[in-house]
């Protein structure tokens, strides 16, 4: 008997590539907050090493050090040795959620986030009632939504609310199609993100697919261990996107995301699954930054003058490894002064999904410690490509009482080619 079971258990080779060398200790944001071992990517490669052990077990204690994990992927990225701890973790949250009883407090958070974040038409329903608990006392609102009620966004105005088509034809000459995830979160809370894509995008030459379904590609459920969950919204995906067609009737050439994790799951469908179809899908997926950054620029920019800093979500910058791109598309609108973060720049601010909902004080002080970094670099704004680090950012800008704007990319890419 082991801590884990047969069912897609963390993988004795992959554990073995760790040398324990600790390049990663330096880029791990939770030994950065507490300094202990166990919350190092090393120290969590070592219980599971000790739970594939006979006699192994998900004791109380090693499960807190694994909820620890943002998940960031910053010590792949540093890991000389190549050792896959993504792979690991998102091994080993399913394990708990299946082999670890939870608090009945923590079921209950979970509960609400998962019946309430992937459906946006519910999201959509509780958005106002989020809002108005802005201005009533704490203790008045349930403990289960007082995480998510702090961190949600205002809601966009209703000029920003207006349905994105689903069909918008290549401005031009044509270069292709694509098929462009609506999803959830950004779906509600930033919309006016997926309206700048569709301009973009058609302004580059792109007929654009925008499905109504799926309702959600699994991202916070795959990432938060809800495996099966995940699952099943991640072959709904696939059926939605590609089943997509324009008018010439043919699939889509790529599938388009404008939300970091949700490109980093997607991308991921053909591991998780193991299928040949969702091996292919996969194939396709490409974030917008990472799209447009691979071709040659038709649509005119004009000037925009403003000072801008570039926030690398994980998701983006770790788990798929685009940095460059965002970079030279904000470069290559005039009069844009693209600043970078010198200090702690890998430093995750804390969002990671479901993170900082379920773990909001290590959370807090990581988004507090990223929004001071951003606003010493005398930014006027900031670029930031995932709905969930814009909602971070704002919500510590504005409790160290320096709230700035926070905009994906394409928003100012959109207003540089003219959109409104």
């Amino acid at each position: 008997m082991t801590a884990f079971d047969q069912r897609r258990p963390p993988e004795p080779e992959v554990i073995a590539d760790c040398v324990h060398c600790g390049f990663c200790l330096d880029a791990c944001p939770t030994y950065q907050l507490w300094g202990q071992e166990a919350d190092s990517p090393r120290g969590r490669i070592v219980l599971i090493a000790e739970g594939l052990k006979d006699g192994g077990e998900l004791s109380p204690e090693t499960v807190t050090h694994f909820d620890r994990c943002l998940g960031c992927m910053a010590c792949v990225t540093a890991c000389p040795s190549g050792v896959r701890y993504d792979r690991l973790i998102e091994r080993v949250r399913p394990q708990i959620e299946r082999n670890h009883r939870r608090t009945r407090a923590e079921r209950a958070v979970r509960k609400l986030l998962y019946e309430t974040l992937p459906h946006p038409r519910r999201l959509q329903r509780l958005a106002p009632l989020l809002q108005i608990t802005e201005h009533v006392p704490t203790r008045w609102i349930p403990e289960a939504l007082r995480p998510l009620a702090e961190v949600a966004p205002k809601r966009p105005p209703a000029v920003d609310r207006a349905p994105v088509p689903e069909f918008t034809a290549a401005v031009g000459e044509r270069r292709g199609s694509v098929a462009l995830l609506l999803g959830c979160v950004q779906r509600v809370y930033y919309p006016q993100v997926h309206q700048a894509t569709v301009r973009v995008l058609a302004a580059e030459g792109y007929d654009v697919l925008a499905p109504a379904l799926p309702d959600c590609c699994g991202a916070l459920e795959l990432h938060g261990g809800a495996e099966d969950a995940g699952m099943r919204r991640a072959r709904r995906t696939i059926d939605a996107l590609t089943g997509a067609s324009g008018v010439d009737g043919l699939e889509p050439d790529h599938i388009v995301v404008n939300a970091a994790g949700c490109g980093s799951a997607m991308k991921g469908y053909g591991e998780l699954l193991g299928s040949e179809q969702a091996r292919r899908f996969s194939a396709r997926v490409r974030d917008v930054n990472e799209l447009l950054g691979s071709i040659e620029p038709r649509a005119p920019r004009g000037p925009l003058n403003m000072r801008v800093v570039y926030h690398d979500a994980c998701h983006l910058a770790h788990a798929q490894g685009i940095r460059r791109e965002p970079r030279e598309l904000l470069g290559s609108i005039p009069g844009l002064e693209l600043l970078e973060v010198t200090a702690e720049g890998e430093l995750c601010c804390g969002s990671a999904g479901i993170y900082n909902l379920v773990q909001p004080e290590a959370a807090a002080e990581l988004g507090e410690r990223k929004a001071r970094h951003l606003l010493d670099t005398g930014a006027e704004a900031i670029a930031a490509a995932n709905p969930g680090c814009t909602a971070q950012l704002d919500l510590h800008l504005r409790r160290l009482g320096r709230p700035l704007p926070v905009y994906h990319p394409i928003e100012l890419l959109a207003r540089s080619i003219g959109a409104p």
